[in-house]
């Protein structure tokens, strides 16, 4: 017969309380923790995190986290409200030789009273009483990467009746923790070296940029019209970059021409003879995407009638270029990494491994630096793709090349509809003066607009949609640009590495170009704009040296970096730009 004394409960209840209760408390302990080791935080704030939760499940007084370096000598120590200026208070905490036994023998330690073991000096004692009278108890354990310990993971407390009890519960969950932590120390590492790595690539193929000497006449580029100075520029690097199986990744706003310059990087390449693959990552839904790009078996879904080969496949022994690749969601990225880091992957349905040799190229007009900080963009995949840079002009940038462009762009309409047309005087005028958001994409809109549209065998200046109140641009970002349609957009500025904290507040939306006024009205003084701040440094403050010479003080400081150059002189990237090509200061790279 069931018990139902509303005022007694069960006996079995009862009995089951305080082994239930640690079990309890030990897997909401080791859930809250594995929360915390999996956050995109910096590891000392994770590991600070971890000890400052464990105080709130065991009866800690202290508890130090110590990783090693590789000489088995602790480097890093961490505890409860660790800063990068208590650092050396976690450090004087540890018991030396305790620590050290524990690294040697690989078992935790547990001593129930500290002040009668030889193992803690009486500094090491009064140290961890704060001046009480408290008999302190001690356990430390090991922290392992595989059979190796690279850390320690200690905690003291007052010693009672009841930490006795718990002492062998408490010595294992210290285990389970200390694994934890080790995983997540492995992890760390891992993709600190393969960050370092592909930064000394990437260093190491821009200074190969640098030195290259491009030869007087080149073959032209097929689909490539332009012969301004941006332009050549491009392709002397993108004709170094090809010779190279390094992933390349084409950054710029959208209508610059990525596809085109990505074919061409292929037609450059040692894998010139082998197939060149192009996909639209934001074009299709992430089923259809992994389906396409890693092929599937048959039968794998609901219309699979037959195996199909990927575009991976497709693309062994040429190349792969993956357009909008910062459209990607994260589940699918960690799909592309793997491959990426493995060069083999299994078909949908499929069971068999195929390694493939491709060399990839990837394009995004999308500011991955600010999508990596937001936990939209995987950083291990921003390293992976990002190892070589190539940022494409706008057409604001390369006005010299407007005439050649819409000279071609109407020869191809020519071809295409049988006609004979020209361009008229004045119509390059009309062209030139305009700023284009959409770059080259818009100037074919519109060549093709006013020559659909023309009546005779020329193009004047009055066929053009901005001469009738219909141009596009006008339109389209009406009520949303506070200047002209005709202001320069803010430049794209791309660090090498994403930064720690945030992104400048100038990265434009890779939908709508942020128009801004000029930074200087003429004859107006670069030292004017400066609007230095009390904190530099007093040859940066006053008249005492020239605007240039202020510049290149700036720049030194910042090791060259223009966006840390621009927070000392109090400006945005887009402004500091601009005073570096207005004086000709040449940057340097390192």
């Amino acid at each position: 017969m069931l018990h139902t004394d509303p005022e007694r409960p069960p006996r079995a209840a009862v009995t089951a309380s305080p082994s239930a209760a640690r079990s309890d408390i030990a897997l909401t302990g080791v859930y809250e923790i594995s929360k915390i080791l999996t956050s995109a935080s910096r590891l000392e704030t994770m590991l600070s995190n971890v000890v400052n939760l464990l105080a709130s499940f065991m009866q800690m007084r202290h508890g130090v986290i110590a990783l090693l370096d590789d000489d088995g000598i602790p480097d890093i120590a961490v505890g409860a409200g660790w800063s990068e200026g208590s650092a050396d208070r976690f450090h004087a905490n540890l018991p030396q030789k305790a620590v050290g036994q524990v690294i040697a023998t690989s078992m935790p330690l547990v001593v129930p009273n500290i002040a009668s073991h030889p193992l803690f000096e009486p500094d090491d004692v009064a140290r961890l009483a704060d001046g009480s009278d408290d008999t302190v108890s001690f356990i430390g354990v090991p922290i392992r990467i595989g059979p190796k310990v690279v850390g320690t993971l200690t905690i003291d407390r007052a010693n009672d009746a009841q930490s006795l009890v718990r002492l062998d519960f408490d010595v294992r969950f210290l285990v389970m923790i200390a694994n934890l932590i080790g995983q997540t120390v492995q992890l760390h590492r891992v993709l600190l070296r393969d960050r370092e790595r592909l930064i000394t690539e990437s260093h190491r193929l821009q200074k190969e940029l640098d030195g290259y000497k491009p030869r007087a006449t080149k073959a032209a580029v097929a689909g490539i019209v332009g012969n301004s100075p941006a332009i050549r520029t491009l392709l002397d690097k993108v004709a170094v970059v090809a010779r190279s199986r390094s992933p390349v990744l084409l950054r710029g706003e959208s209508g610059t021409g990525k596809e085109l310059f990505a074919r061409a990087i292929h037609d450059l390449s040692p894998c010139a003879g082998g197939p060149f693959i192009k996909v639209n990552c934001a074009a299709l839904p992430e089923s259809v995407l992994e389906s396409e790009l890693f092929g599937h078996e048959k039968g794998a879904f609901t219309g699979a009638i037959q195996s199909r080969k990927g575009r991976f496949e497709l693309a062994h022994g040429g190349t792969l270029f993956l357009d909008e690749i910062g459209e990607m969601s994260p589940v699918f990225q960690a799909k592309l990494l793997r491959v990426l880091q493995e060069s083999e992957f299994e078909r949908v349905g499929g069971t068999k491994t195929v390694k493939v040799s491709v060399r990839l190229v990837t394009a995004t007009n999308r500011n991955l630096e600010e999508a990596v900080s937001k936990g939209e963009f995987r950083a291990d995949l921003y390293y992976r793709i990002n190892v070589v840079p190539v940022i494409l002009p706008p057409l604001r940038d390369r006005k010299s090349d407007i005439p050649l462009l819409s000279r071609e762009f109407l020869a191809r309409f020519n071809t295409e509809n049988g006609r004979m047309l020209e361009l008229g005087e004045g119509a390059v005028e009309v062209l030139s003066a305009c700023c284009f958001p959409g770059n080259v994409r818009e100037l074919e809109n519109c060549v093709r607009h006013a020559a659909t549209l023309a009546e005779g065998p020329t193009i004047a200046a009055g066929d053009f949609a901005c001469h009738n109140d219909q141009c596009v641009s006008a339109i389209l970002w009406k009520g949303r640009n506070p200047q002209a349609v005709g202001s320069p957009p803010v430049s794209l500025h791309v660090p090498l590495a994403p930064p720690a904290t945030s992104m400048p507040a100038t990265q434009p939306s890779p939908h709508m170009p942020a128009a801004l006024p000029p930074i200087h009205p003429a004859g107006e003084p670069l030292g004017a704009a400066f609007d230095p701040r009390p904190e530099v440094d007093a040859v940066m403050r006053g008249g005492r040296a020239s605007e240039r010479e202020r510049l290149i003080e700036a720049m030194e400081r910042a090791g060259w970096v223009q966006a840390k150059a621009a927070r000392l002189l109090g400006l945005t990237p887009r402004q500091i730009g601009y005073a570096l090509k207005k004086h000709g200061v040449e940057l340097k790279r390192f």
